[in-house]
C-alpha cells in the first residue's frame, strides 16, 4: 500500500506530461509569420457527408497531386482519430492574394470521371488544416432540378476552390474555403474530360484575438435553443431523482422501520415469531457468488473504467479538449488508461482476496483480459474491413506496435503491481451476520420478478435521466456536431450515478424481499448493459426521428 500511495501523483504527472506532447501544432510553432512566410496546409481525408465514420485519403480521389507527397508526422490520438495529413497542392503564403492561380490541368480518364462522379453522388466532402484552423468543402453537386428520374441527373465537380483567410497583426484568426458554383465539370458521362483545378485567396484583416480563433466552432453548442435543451435534460434527470429518492424513502421509512425497531428492541420476542421476505433469507445474503474471480475482475475493470472516466471529466472541465485538437481525447484515453491499471488491479486482487479466492495470479490475467481481449477482437475485425476498404480508420503497423508497448511496458507491470498491493492489503470480509451452511432453495417467481425484466428496469431508469445529452454525445461521435458542453455533461453524469445508485437498491430489495438470495451477478450484468442498452434506445430514437423528418 505504500508504493500505492505515490500512484496518484504519478499519474497525475504523468498525464500532464503527456497532454502537454499531444497538443497539435503546426511547422511554425508560435502560430507567427511575416508577409509572405509559408503557412502550413495540410489535406486530411475526404468521404461521405452523411457518414462521417466512413473517411479516406485526400489523394484517394484522383486528384492534383504532387511527385512526392509529404505526409505530416502525426501524434498517436491523430492516428487513432482518422487523421491522414499530406502536404496539400495549394500554396497559401501569408497575406499574399492570389485570383484563380492554376494548380494543374489534368485530363480526367472515363474511370477517374466515374469514380468522382460516384463521389460526388455520396455528397463526398473534403477536410484540410490551414495553421491547425479546420476547412471543408463538397467536391462537387448533383443538378436535381425539374428531374424526377435518377438518370437525368447532372453531375459535377468543383474545380475552383476560393480561400477568405481572416488574420490579425501577425497571425491567422479563421479560414473558409468556397467552392465557385461557376467553374465546373461535367462528370455526367463516362467520356475523358479535360480539368483545370484553380484557387484563389483573400485576405481580410480581423480584431479577433488569437485565443478566441477557436470560439466559432463550439458556439452552435451554445446557442440560446440549444441551452434550453440541456437545461432540459438537467431538470429531467432531476426529476427522476427526486421521484426515485420518494421511493426509496418510503421504502425506508415504511416498510423496513417496523422491522428495525422490533429487532433493535425485542431481540427474544424477534427470535419467536416466523421471519419471511428478505428477514427469512438473512443467512443466504452474503454468500459469495458463483465463479468469484470473474465477478472481483469486472469489479475491478469497472473501477478502472470509472476512474477513467473522472480523469477524462476533469481534462474536459479544465478545457484540454476543445473543439478540434486533434487526437487529444484519444491520446489521453489511451494513456489514462494505462497509468490507472494499477488501480484495476488493486481493486481485483483484493476483492478476491475477501472472497477467499486462492488463485490470485489468473484472477489478475483475467482482470488484465476482460475489457482489453474483447476490444482486441473488435479492433481485429474493424481494422481488418479497414484495410480492405483503404480507409483512413485502419491504423498502420507502427501504431500498432506503439499501442501493444504501452500495454506491455506500462498498462501490464502497473496491473501486476496494484495485485500485488490488493494482495497485501489483508482486508477482510465483514458480513454483518453468519452465513448458513446450506443455502436455502429460491421459491418460484413472477415472470416480472425474475432477472431479463429486472435488467431492462435497471437500465431504462437511468436512460430516461440522460437521454438527450446521450443524442448530442452521439451526434458528436457519428456526426458533425461539436459537443463543448462538458460542465452540464458532468452534472448528468453525476445524476447518472445517483439514480444507477438508487434504482439498484430499490430493486436488490424487491429482489431480497421475493426470497432471492442470488443477487450478486444480477445487478452486476445489469449495470454492465447499461450501456449498449443506452446506445440502441438512443439510435433508435434518432432513426424514428429522421423518418419522421
Amino acid at each position: 500500500m505504500k508504493n500505492m500511495g505515490d500512484f496518484p501523483t504519478f499519474l497525475v504527472v504523468a498525464l500532464l506530461i503527456f497532454s502537454c506532447l499531444s497538443y497539435v501544432r503546426s511547422d511554425a510553432s508560435d502560430h507567427r509569420y511575416k508577409d509572405g512566410d509559408a503557412v502550413p496546409l495540410y489535406a486530411n481525408k475526404v468521404g461521405p457527408f452523411h457518414n462521417p465514420s466512413e473517411t479516406y485519403r485526400y489523394f484517394d480521389l484522383p486528384f492534383c497531386s504532387p511527385d512526392h507527397v509529404t505526409e505530416k508526422r502525426e501524434a498517436l490520438g491523430e492516428v487513432l482519430n482518422g487523421d491522414r495529413l499530406v502536404s496539400a497542392p495549394y500554396k497559401l503564403n501569408f497575406k499574399e492574394e492570389k485570383d484563380s492561380s492554376v494548380v494543374c490541368k489534368k485530363k480526367l480518364l472515363k474511370d477517374e470521371v466515374a469514380f468522382f462522379r460516384k463521389a460526388v453522388d455520396k455528397d463526398y466532402y473534403f477536410q484540410m488544416y490551414y495553421d491547425d484552423l479546420p476547412i471543408w468543402g463538397f467536391i462537387g453537386k448533383v443538378d436535381k432540378e425539374g428531374k424526377t428520374d435518377p438518370s437525368e441527373y447532372k453531375y459535377f465537380l468543383f474545380k475552383h476552390i476560393q480561400f477568405d483567410v481572416l488574420y490579425n497583426k501577425d497571425r491567422v484568426i479563421e479560414v473558409n474555403a468556397r467552392m465557385d458554383p461557376h467553374s465546373l465539370v461535367d462528370l455526367t458521362e463516362d467520356k475523358e474530360v479535360d480539368a483545370e483545378f484553380m484557387y484563389s485567396a483573400k485576405w481580410k484583416e480581423t480584431e479577433t484575438p488569437f485565443e478566441k480563433r477557436m470560439d466559432k466552432y463550439s458556439m452552435s453548442s451554445s446557442l440560446p435553443h440549444h441551452l434550453e435543451i440541456h437545461w432540459f435534460s438537467i431538470i429531467n434527470s432531476c426529476v427522476t431523482v427526486l421521484l426515485l429518492t420518494g421511493f426509496l424513502a418510503t421504502i425506508l421509512l415504511r416498510v423496513l422501520k417496523n422491522d428495525f425497531i422490533k429487532y433493535g428492541q425485542d431481540e427474544e420476542a424477534a427470535d419467536d415469531q416466523e421471519e419471511t421476505g428478505w428477514k427469512y433469507i438473512h443467512g443466504d445474503v452474503f454468500r459469495f457468488p458463483k465463479y468469484k474471480s470473474l465477478f472481483a475482475a469486472a469489479l475491478g475493470s469497472g473501477t478502472q473504467l470509472f476512474t477513467l472516466t473522472v480523469f477524462i471529466f476533469m481534462l474536459a472541465l479544465v478545457g484540454v479538449f476543445y473543439p478540434y485538437n486533434r487526437g487529444a481525447l484519444f491520446t489521453a484515453l489511451v494513456v489514462i488508461y494505462a497509468l490507472t491499471s494499477g488501480i484495476a488491479g488493486y481493486t481485483a486482487t483484493s476483492f478476491y482476496c475477501q472472497l477467499e479466492g486462492n488463485n490470485w495470479v489468473r484472477n489478475l490475467l483475467l482482470t488484465g483480459c476482460l475489457f482489453c481481449g474483447p476490444l482486441f477482437l473488435t479492433f481485429c475485425f474493424l481494422n481488418t474491413v479497414a484495410i480492405v476498404y483503404s480507409a483512413t480508420a485502419a491504423l498502420p503497423f507502427g501504431t500498432i506496435v506503439v499501442i501493444v508497448l504501452i500495454w506491455t511496458l506500462v498498462t501490464s507491470p502497473l496491473l501486476v503491481l496494484g495485485g500485488i498491493a490488493g494482495k497485501n492489503s489483508k482486508a477482510e470480509f465483514q458480513a454483518p451476520c453468519r452465513t448458513t451452511k446450506y443455502p436455502r432453495e429460491i421459491p418460484p417467481l413472477p415472470w416480472y420478478r425474475s432477472a431479463i425484466p429486472q435488467m431492462a428496469m435497471a437500465g431504462f431508469l437511468p436512460f430516461s435521466a440522460i437521454y438527450i445529452e446521450l443524442y448530442y454525445i452521439f451526434a458528436s461521435v457519428w456526426g458533425h456536431r461539436i459537443y463543448t458542453i462538458y460542465s452540464i455533461l458532468f452534472i448528468v453524469f453525476i445524476i447518472l450515478l445517483i439514480v444507477t445508485a438508487f434504482i439498484t437498491v430499490a430493486l436488490t430489495y424487491f429482489q431480497l424481499a421475493a426470497e432471492d438470495h442470488e443477487w450478486w451477478w444480477r445487478y452486476i450484468i445489469s449495470l454492465i448493459l447499461h450501456l449498449p442498452l443506452h446506445c440502441f434506445l438512443c439510435l433508435h430514437f434518432e432513426s424514428i426521428r429522421k423518418f419522421a423528418i
